[in-house]
């Protein structure tokens, strides 16, 4: 049975039709769908995250996956393609492509690799290949606008509100963190799980990352309670911190997430209170 595709979801690039041109993929427009690698060493992606692809003429018009799994073609963008491989795509856009990297794309254990992208429009062909490097991770955290810097996308447990200054965000109720408060981050990037589900998949159960990261706010170790994919999900993570006593107070906490070598930018941030 076909699921719904849940409420976390793409900034869409709104552009005009493009119709007769062939698409072109950006030369280093292959990133991290949360952080857009703002402040990255290098824009590796990570396989099973969430990525995006800019570039031009990459689709006829926007269209936005609606159900789970998530299928390889979406409205006329016939399949988008690493090392030959169809990835399950989430939304397109005349700018903007964004998929999950297949999980059978992995990369060696350390360090990165290069992998050819094709994007195959329907009636106007293929996209000159362009190689972006991969790696086993490449941690990246959502925010509100999704656009990898501000407002992280960090729900306090229980009541879900945001971890952001109150009525920073319209329609959504927000309020800051305290220390001993549990905080569910939404991410991607954070590499292989110890029970993989298909390409285009929700995961069953929880599935936990192989490796735990160390999450910091404001620099402060934050006690990690759970890193994993986020249940009724395609390529997302969920992890669970307690903000510790020492954090930072402030409307603007950097919250990072390192794992496997790798820290994700100080774009993305939490308000902190007594």
């Amino acid at each position: 049975m076909k699921k719904r595709v849940g409420g976390i979801c793409f900034l869409l690039t709104a552009t005009l039709p493009a119709f007769g041109q062939s698409p072109v993929v950006g030369q280093g427009g292959v990133v991290n769908g949360a952080s857009f690698a703002l402040d990255q060493p290098d824009k590796r992606v990570a396989p099973g995250s969430l990525i995006s692809i800019f570039g031009t003429n990459l689709a006829a018009a926007p269209a936005l996956a609606d159900s789970i799994p998530i299928s390889t073609a979406l409205g006329d963008v016939q399949s988008v393609t690493f090392n030959g491989i169809a990835a399950p795509i989430l939304s397109v856009s005349t700018g903007q492509i964004n998929v999950q990297l297949p999980w059978e794309e992995v990369a060696p254990s350390s360090g990165t690799t290069d992998v050819t992208v094709v994007v195959t429009r329907k009636s106007n062909g293929a996209s000159q290949p362009v190689q972006t490097p991969i790696g086993q991770y490449s941690p990246g955290i959502f925010t509100a606008p999704a656009n990898g810097a501000g407002q992280a996308l960090a729900l306090i447990y229980p009541d879900n509100a945001i971890a952001g200054p109150v009525g920073s965000i319209p329609g959504r109720t927000t309020r800051p963190a305290k220390p001993g408060d549990i905080l569910q981050i939404y991410a991607t990037g954070l590499g292989p799980v110890t029970d993989t589900p298909k390409d285009g998949e929700s995961p069953t159960g929880a599935p936990s990352t192989t490796v735990k990261p160390v999450v910091t706010i404001g620099g402060i170790t934050a006690p990690v309670q759970f890193s994993g994919l986020a249940p009724n999900f395609v390529g997302l993570y969920q992890v669970n911190v307690e903000v510790p006593a020492g954090a930072p107070i402030g409307d603007a906490v950097s919250l990072q997430i390192q794992i496997g070598g790798v820290t994700s930018t100080k774009q993305a941030t939490i308000a902190v209170a007594q």
